[in-house]
C-alpha cells in the first residue's frame, strides 16, 4: 500500500521516523500487534495513518480526556474526520459524535476506558464497522504496570462486541501501544487484552537528545536549584504530592518565574486552564503530580525536573519523555534525597489523596493481590533508588532495564559520562554572554555587562543601550549572570584586567566558544547560594540549618 502520499498530505512528513513504517505495516497487515516505543517517538501516527487508509472507523482507547481532545482537534485541523466520547462532552455533542460514527463519517473515534461499562456504548460498538481496535497506554491494563486502570480490564470484552469493517469473523485486530512496559508487563498486556499471537514490535528506547542529570538535594537546596533549572525554559516539574507541587509553583512565582500547579485535587476548569495555557505557550512552567503528562504533546519542552524521586523507572522515563519531542536538545534533572524515598514508601503503604492512581488500583484487588502489588512497588522503588545512586552511565542503566539491545557506553549525554557538562541551554547562555562582552567592545566591567544583558539600561552609557545583545538575557537574573561570568573566567574564556576598572575581555578560547567552534565547552556550572548547614558526622539529611549566612556548595 502506498503510504507516502497520505503521510505527506495529512501529517506533513516526507518520510517516516525510525521504526514507524515497520509498525504501520504491521497494523495494516491485520495481525494483533503490541508496540513498545518511547514517549515522543511518534507512536500516534502509527495508528492514525492506518485509520486514514483502512475502511471503517478505528476505535482508540485513551486514558486522558485532554489527550483525546488534543488529538481530535489536531486530526480535524488536518482534514481527518475524528471524534471523541468522554464525560466532559454535553449531551448534544455526544449525540453528534455517535451519529457520525453510525453514519461511517469518522475515521477515528477516541473513547475513555470508562465508556466500556455502558450498555448503550456496547450497542454502538455492534452497530459500527470497526477497522482496528487501538489501546493506547496499554500498560494501564496490568496490575504490575505503574499506572493501573481497572477499566482497562473491560477492553478485551469490548473488542469482541465490535463488528469488523472487512466483514471477517471475530473481533477486529487489536493494536496495543505503550512506552514503558518491561517484559513482565508485556506478558500481562498480551494475556489481559487477549491478543492472538501478536507481533511484538519494540522500538529503541533511547532518546539521545535528552541530557540526563541527577543531584542529591534537600528541600532548601531544591528550591534554589529549581529556579536555575527552569528559568528561560519551557519546563515540567514533577512532584510527589499535591502539596509539594503547589509549593514548587509558589516558589517559582515568588522568584518572578511564571508557573502553575497541576494535580488531581484541582477543579476541572482549573486543570483545563493550566493545561491549555501550557499547551498554547502562555504558561512556561507547570509543577505537577503524575496526573499531568500523558495528554501533553507540546514539542518544545526543553526541561523536565523531578522535584522528588519517582516511584519507578517506568514512571520516570515516561515523564522525562515529555521533553525534546521536536528532536532538539533537552535536559532531564532528578533532584532527590532519602526523605523523598520515605515519602514514596509511605504512599505505597498508605495511599492517600496524593496517590489516587494507587488508591484506585488497590481498591480493585483482593487483599492478597494488594499485598503483592505493594511488594512489587517497593521493588520498583528500590530499582529507582539504585538508578539515582549509580555511578555508571545513566542512559545505559535505563536502556538495560527495559531490555533495549542497543546500549552503548559511555553515552556522551549524561552527567555520569560527562561530569560537569553543560546542556544546550547553558551552552547557548554562555555564548550569548560572551557575545555581549564582545559587542560591548571589551571595555566594561561585569556590572555594566550584566545590566546590559538583562536590559537594565537606566544607568548605562548610551552605547550599551543600543547593542544587539542589550536585553538578550533578560529572562536570567543578574545574580545568575554574575555567577556565569565567574565560571567563564575560571574556564579561561574571559579575562579580567588587573587595573581598577576590572574590564572583561575574551580569550582566544572565548572567541572560539562564542562562535561555536570548540568541540567541547567545559565551564564549571555555577551553584546557587543556599543557607549554611551545620553538619554533624551522622547527619546525612542535614536537619540543622543556620539561616543567617550563605555559602556555596
Amino acid at each position: 500500500m502506498e503510504l507516502t502520499s497520505p503521510l505527506r498530505t495529512h501529517f506533513g512528513h516526507l518520510q517516516f521516523r525510525p521504526g514507524q513504517e515497520r509498525i504501520v505495516d504491521a497494523v495494516l497487515g491485520g495481525d494483533d500487534v503490541l508496540v513498545v516505543m518511547p514517549t515522543g517517538s511518534g507512536k500516534s501516527l502509527c495508528y492514525q495513518l492506518p485509520a486514514i487508509v483502512l475502511p471503517g472507523v478505528t476505535i482508540v482507547v485513551s486514558p486522558l480526556i485532554s489527550l483525546m481532545k488534543d488529538q481530535v482537534d489536531e486530526l480535524n485541523r488536518r482534514g481527518v474526520a475524528a471524534g471523541a466520547l468522554h464525560s466532559m462532552l454535553d449531551s448534544a455533542s455526544k449525540r453528534d459524535v455517535i451519529d457520525a460514527a453510525r453514519r461511517g463519517a469518522l475515521r477515528l473515534l477516541y473513547v475513555a476506558p470508562e465508556r466500556f461499562a455502558s450498555d448503550a456504548f456496547a450497542q454502538l460498538l455492534a452497530d459500527i464497522a470497526v477497522a482496528r481496535f487501538v489501546v493506547d497506554e496499554a500498560h494501564c491494563v496490568s496490575h504490575w504496570g505503574h499506572d493501573f486502570r481497572p477499566d482497562y480490564r473491560r477492553l478485551a470484552a469490548g473488542a469482541r462486541l465490535c463488528r469488523r469493517a472487512d466483514g471477517g469473523q471475530g473481533r477486529p485486530p487489536i493494536a496495543a501501544f505503550t512506552a514503558t512496559a518491561t517484559a513482565e508487563v508485556r506478558d500481562d498486556i498480551v494475556a489481559l487484552l487477549q491478543l492472538d499471537r501478536p507481533q511484538l514490535l519494540v522500538g529503541g528506547f533511547d532518546r539521545p537528545n535528552i541530557h540526563l542529570r541527577i543531584q542529591r538535594a534537600n528541600e532548601a537546596d531544591k528550591n534554589l536549584l529549581l529556579t536555575t533549572l527552569v528559568r528561560g525554559r519551557r519546563a515540567l516539574v514533577y512532584a510527589a504530592t499535591r502539596k509539594t507541587a503547589e509549593a514548587a509553583a509558589a516558589h517559582l512565582n515568588s522568584s518572578d518565574l511564571k508557573a502553575a500547579a497541576y494535580h488531581a485535587g484541582l477543579k476541572d476548569d482549573e486543570r483545563t486552564r493550566v493545561q491549555e495555557a501550557f499547551a498554547t505557550g502562555s504558561l512556561p512552567v507547570v509543577c505537577a503530580t503524575n496526573a499531568f503528562g500523558m495528554g501533553i504533546d507540546r514539542p518544545d519542552v526543553d526541561a523536565v525536573v523531578h522535584y522528588a524521586i519517582p516511584g519507578s523507572i517506568e514512571a520516570y522515563y515516561q515523564e522525562i519523555g515529555r521533553a525534546g519531542r521536536d528532536g532538539r536538545a533537552a535536559t532531564a534533572t532528578l533532584l532527590w534525597d532519602y526523605a523523598d524515598v520515605e515519602i514514596r514508601r509511605f504512599l505505597i503503604d498508605s495511599p492517600r489523596k496524593d496517590n489516587s492512581a494507587h488508591r484506585r488500583a488497590s481498591a480493585s484487588l483482593d487483599p492478597n493481590d494488594a499485598e503483592r502489588r505493594r511488594t512489587l512497588e517497593h521493588a520498583k522503588l528500590r530499582r529507582m533508588v539504585e538508578y539515582a545512586e549509580t555511578g555508571a552511565c545513566l542512559r545505559a542503566t535505563i536502556l538495560r532495564y527495559f531490555g533495549d539491545p542497543d546500549v552503548r557506553e559511555p553515552c556522551g549525554a549524561c552527567a555520569n559520562c560527562c561530569p560537569g557538562a553543560l546542556d544546550s541551554y547553558e551552552r547557548e547562555l554562555v555564548r550569548r554572554l560572551l557575545a555581549g562582552i564582545a559587542r560591548a567592545g571589551e571595555r566594561y566591567g561585569r556590572n555594566r555587562i550584566v545590566a546590559m544583558l538583562v536590559g537594565d539600561t537606566s544607568d548605562l552609557p548610551a552605547p550599551l543601550t543600543r547593542l544587539s545583545t542589550t536585553g538578550l538575557l533578560r529572562h536570567e537574573s543578574a545574580d545568575a549572570l554574575h555567577d556565569w561570568i565567574s565560571a567563564c573566567v575560571a574556564a579561561s574564556l574571559v579575562r579580567v584586567s588587573n587595573d581598577r576598572f576590572r574590564t572583561l575581555s575574551l580569550t582566544t578560547e572565548g572567541r572560539q566558544a562564542m562562535r561555536n567552534q570548540l568541540p567541547t565547552l567545559k565551564v564549571p556550572r555555577p551553584m546557587p547560594l543556599r543557607p549554611l548547614r551545620l553538619w554533624s558526622s551522622n547527619d546525612d539529611d542535614g536537619d540543622e540549618e543556620d539561616d543567617f549566612a550563605l555559602r556555596r556548595r
